[in-house]
């Protein structure tokens, strides 16, 4: 009798979950489906999770993959709408909804001839082999010959980006004229660089100990001859094609509102890269209003300096005395080094688990600096032995203020990039696509609000290293109203530019290389202000419901232990971890 009872019990409650079990197992096999689909037809992540076979190849961008990518991808986000995320639990439901994100944003971005535009002021497809030269790790003879085969494919790879822009051309979708100028600058650099051909043989700098001196050597003429007569060639067709033939046809205009169906195709972008449902007008007026919060702070710490003269005569003393410049590029790293080192002393205070993967302070390469970011982070990957990478920009001395360096360290390195990367690389029970999934509002939003962080770190330790933050954060309010004022409301560079000129001590060079990055990225440069107001207000929702229980360790770690998320899926978050801390 007890038997037959169990098994009515387990009969039962086989039968109360049967659903549940059923709508988890559909979620999961999807996942598991839209993984091995994105790295067939994804060779660069695919080879970086250790495809050998991957590490040869690159990414298919012709038109029939394209159109067979969106049809996979709609079909998949069929079979996501037909779960019942009723029956989910809250991890489960977490996954589905960012992967129902993902798909959408690929149907959108599918309706839109984003292969037009494969570039933007600084980088692009022509920019991926040196980066990949950099980030790749051959660490056998078979992982160095899937090198030499890939390098030796390149003028393909090339050759089909050729054949999109040209598409574009027909289509009236291009870069602007601007934009394109900077591509040409940046492709003369990098064929006149001496150290052009080496930089294509860092992946052998792994090569294992136990190849014979003469394996070595076969190795590397192998890939010197493929430099020589594929990638060098591929290049110059590259700028012979740009310079000659693209460069002269693209458009004067420089918002994407100008080129067919850009309007409506901006406001989408507006929606994925805030990952809300504002519109450009909402952004720009945030924006407006955020300046003048801004500016406020900025005049009051001016009269902290003891400054006489005006707000334009204050950013011009920032903008010129030499107190506030090194001379050499190594001098600019050390102080870029030193400052990361005192961040790295102070995460403890702030954050309960910290990243195992270490990160470096490099340089920009040196091709790409002149029209790249003030510094970029660069992932590393505990599988193929990099570390992250803080990398500074140190083109352009006089352009690189010791002021703003506290600020950037933070965004770039740790609290900020470095640390949320890292520790998305750590997630644990959860899809892989997760662990690579960068949403634009979380990852910048978080990148800002580390900046402010470091007041609490006692990070900025003048007034000028404040009104360096205080810029930066004008930096990302101008950029609401800028990047909408140009892709929305027509407006042109120099009015785009003058918001940072007037109310920002950044750098004027700075300044131009930003807009021009704003033009050529639209809707990109909306994620960081949005993102951060989000993570201030719930930082300060939650600290007014818990008063003396608010842990701001645990705070900052439940902000990022899911890796990125939307905002609506934060403010959720919090709300759930809110009322946990009351119980």
């Amino acid at each position: 009798m007890l038997y037959r009872i169990a098994m009515l019990i387990i009969s039962a409650l086989l039968l109360s979950h049967g659903p549940a079990m059923a709508q988890a197992d559909a979620l999961a096999t999807l996942i598991k489906d839209v993984r091995a689909f994105d790295l067939r037809e994804n060779p660069i992540t695919a080879g970086q999770k250790g495809d050998l076979a991957a590490l040869a190849l690159w990414p298919d961008n012709s038109p029939n993959a394209r159109t067979r990518r969106a049809a996979i991808n709609a079909r998949y986000a069929e079979r996501l709408s037909k779960i019942d995320l009723g029956d989910l639990n809250t991890t489960q439901r977490v996954n589905a909804d960012l992967l129902d994100f993902v798909l959408n944003e690929r149907l959108m971005r599918a309706s839109f001839d984003e292969a037009a535009l494969p570039f933007t002021n600084d980088s692009g497809f022509h920019t991926a082999p040196g980066f990949l030269a950099r980030s790749t790790r051959a660490t056998s003879k078979a992982e160095a010959e899937a090198w030499i085969a890939r390098v030796n494919t390149l003028p393909d790879f090339f050759d089909q980006h050729i054949a999109n822009l040209r598409a574009g051309l027909v289509e009236g979708i291009t870069q602007p004229k601007i934009v394109v100028e900077a591509i040409v600058a940046t492709l003369k650099t990098t064929l006149e660089d001496e150290n052009f051909a080496a930089g294509f043989t860092k992946p052998f700098e792994a090569l294992p100990k136990s190849l014979s001196a003469d394996e070595k050597k076969a190795l590397n003429d192998k890939l010197t001859t493929a430099v020589n007569d594929k990638v060098k060639p591929a290049y110059e067709n590259l700028l012979a094609f740009m310079e000659d033939e693209y460069l002269t046809a693209t458009r004067q205009s420089i918002g994407i509102s100008d080129v067919p169906d850009g309007g409506d195709y901006y406001a989408k972008l507006v929606q994925i890269f805030t990952t809300t449902t504002m519109t450009p007008q909402e952004v720009h007026d945030l924006g407006k209003s955020e300046v003048a919060r801004i500016r406020k702070e900025m005049e009051q710490v001016i009269l902290d300096t003891g400054f006489e003269g005006t707000f334009a005569e204050f950013l011009n003393f920032l903008r010129t005395d030499p107190q506030f410049y090194v001379d050499t590029p190594e001098a600019l790293l050390r102080h870029a080094a030193w400052i990361a080192k005192k961040a790295d002393d102070q995460m403890p205070t702030m954050f309960g688990k910290l990243p195992r993967l270490p990160y470096g302070v490099r340089p920009v390469p040196d091709a790409i600096a002149p029209h790249y970011t003030t510094a970029r982070y660069w992932p590393g990957d505990v599988r193929t032995h990099r570390a992250g990478g803080y990398m500074v920009n140190t083109y352009a001395l006089d352009q690189r203020p010791l002021y703003e360096l506290p600020a950037l360290t933070l965004h770039e390195a740790v609290p900020g990039h470095h640390n949320q990367f890292a520790l998305s690389q750590e997630l644990e029970n959860v899809p892989e696509f997760r662990k690579d999934l960068y949403l634009t509002a979380f990852g910048e939003g978080w990148g800002l609000y580390s900046e402010k962080l470091g007041v609490e770190m006692g990070m900025y330790t003048t007034p000028y290293e404040n009104f360096g933050r205080l810029t930066y954060e004008m930096w990302r309010a101008c950029r609401l109203v800028m990047d909408t004022g140009i892709h929305a409301f027509g407006w042109s560079r120099d009015q785009a530019m003058a918001c940072l000129q007037d109310n920002s001590a950044l750098a004027l060079h700075n300044i131009e290389t930003e807009t021009d990055r704003y033009i050529s990225w639209p809707g990109q440069a909306l994620g960081y202000k949005i993102g951060e107001l989000t993570i201030l207000r719930l930082r300060k929702k939650a600290q007014d419901a818990l008063g003396d229980q608010f842990d701001v360790r645990a705070f900052h770690g439940e902000v990022l232990s899911d890796g990125s998320i939307t905002m609506a899926m934060l403010e959720a978050k919090i709300d759930r971890w809110i009322e946990a801390q009351k119980k």
